[in-house]
């Protein structure tokens, strides 16, 4: 998920990379309506995103930040930004490997286990209401995750669903009830991680230096399959090697696998709120498996 509304008007970004990072603009290629990739004086190319949703920026730098601390997984440096407009490195984008996919997996437990305040948990100096793509997310605090990841993750977009007309009630009460059932589905209690939170293929760039790179976060303290979960949702290149990277490290709780489609929930959700009832369907899907368990 990524993309954010339009900034304020009137500066473009060449002018916003220049104010924010102190050189002037020499060159200006438009990506979309959101992001401009920026050559500053120098030769340096920055990545210049905008956008209006209040906090948008903030909780987008906040997390690239506390993401970058964990000094695990590569992420772009946050050269500046403000209420509108944000400034990071561009990472020149290769082709996916297996050696690199096995080191992010390896990264990612390094990632989560840098950890986090609490279950929901913002970044540092990260506001509560941030994002997830366009949909907005509170980060609101728990002290365990099936009771947090139901009433602060789940619930809330189901109940957006609902009122669009995009999840049916009889459907509602299918993820309402696996949602009821999480402290037994959950399985065993772990603490909370420092996850990316949006950690889809399109968020994953394969470096041509070899790394992988992470863009574009949702962060927040939560539970690690969470974001494993999503790397599967959407498809992930070698994803068969992150895992095996990942579990080399750190073991996966016995019964993981069984687990994805409840940490799915959360993304699928979103999704349905904001595409449509195909991902809809696919929540309810899910919520069944699990309860079938």
């Amino acid at each position: 998920m990524s993309g954010r509304a339009g900034a304020g008007s009137g500066e473009d970004p060449g002018a916003a990379a220049a104010r924010l990072t102190g050189r002037p603009a020499t060159r200006r290629r438009p990506l979309s309506a959101t992001l401009t990739e920026v050559t500053l004086d120098g030769g340096q190319s920055v990545m210049v995103k905008r956008g209006d949703d209040p906090g948008a920026v903030e909780a987008e730098a906040a997390g690239l930040r506390w993401l970058a601390d964990a000094g695990t997984v590569s992420v772009p440096a946050v050269h500046g930004h403000d209420r509108h407009w944000l400034v990071t490195d561009r990472v020149p984008v290769g082709r996916p490997g297996a050696r690199a996919a096995a080191r992010f997996g390896r990264g990612l437990v390094a990632l989560h286990t840098a950890g986090a305040p609490a279950f929901g948990a913002p970044p540092p100096g990260g506001p509560t209401d941030a994002y997830i793509g366009m949909a907005p997310m509170r980060n609101v605090t728990g002290p365990d995750w099936p009771r947090w990841y139901a009433e602060h993750r789940v619930l809330p977009y189901l109940r957006r669903a609902v009122d669009d007309g995009t999840v049916r009630h009889g459907e509602a009460e299918v993820i309402e009830l696996a949602c009821e059932r999480l402290t037994e589905l959950a399985g065993p209690a772990e603490p909370p991680a420092r996850l990316h939170g949006d950690l889809w293929n399109g968020n994953v760039l394969w470096g041509t230096d070899g790394q992988v790179w992470l863009i574009d976060p949702a962060a927040h303290g939560g539970h690690r399959e969470t974001d494993l979960a999503m790397l599967h949702l959407f498809g992930c290149p070698h994803l068969d090697r992150v895992l095996d990277g990942y579990q080399e490290v750190a073991p996966l709780a016995e019964g993981w696998a069984d687990r994805v489609g409840v940490h799915q929930l959360f993304p699928l959700l979103v999704h349905a709120v904001l595409f449509g009832r195909g991902y809809a369907g696919q929540a309810v899907t899910v919520a069944r498996a699990a309860l079938a368990r």
